[in-house]
């Protein structure tokens, strides 16, 4: 059974960017040496759904930061082409792409974002995990996640953990 898990970090405002987009004022809390449960998040994950913004945005941080997990990204028509094998373009609904992804082997499938795309996959029903690291620190402006998931509505809180940086990671699954 495919499992989609929101998995991001996120202001104690419930931005995901600034106002530029950016996430360059998480900078701080990853100076801190703590990873905050990545590694074992991103090693139970299968592949990788995230929106065009958040997808030129990654590739912005340098090397392609995923190999050897399948990474789609919904975009339109003219997305640019890339030699990265692991890398797909959607351009299909959100429905038709699920049924084409339960043909594969994809148990864990990471919704990286951005706030677009986590919407739509909310508004569908089909997000069965909230996996956030709130940040201790609010942005007053920026791309905001919709309040429905901020809120964890529908939603059971099953895990939190807090971090000596003031970051909690907390972890919601569906009711």
């Amino acid at each position: 059974m495919l499992k989609v898990i929101l998995y991001l970090a996120i202001s104690a405002d419930g931005f995901i960017a600034d106002k530029e987009g950016g996430v360059a004022w998480l900078d701080e809390y990853a100076s801190t040496g703590e990873e905050y449960g990545y590694q074992e998040f991103y090693d139970s994950i299968d592949a990788i759904v995230f929106g065009k913004t958040t997808y030129q945005q990654v590739l912005t941080f340098g090397p392609w930061p995923y190999p050897g997990k399948k990474s789609y990204i919904f975009g339109d028509q003219n997305m640019q082409p890339t030699e990265n094998k692991d890398v797909e373009f959607v351009a299909v609904d959100i429905s038709e792409f699920m049924e084409k992804l339960a043909d594969k082997d994809v148990k864990r499938l990471w919704l990286m974002g951005g706030a677009k795309l986590a919407e739509s996959f909310y508004n569908h029903g089909l997000i069965d995990e909230y996996d956030f690291a709130v940040m201790p620190k609010k942005l007053g402006e920026g791309i905001p996640l919709a309040k429905p998931i901020v809120q964890a509505d529908g939603m059971k809180l099953t895990n939190e953990v807090r971090w000596p940086s003031g970051v909690m990671r907390k972890i919601y699954t569906k009711e």
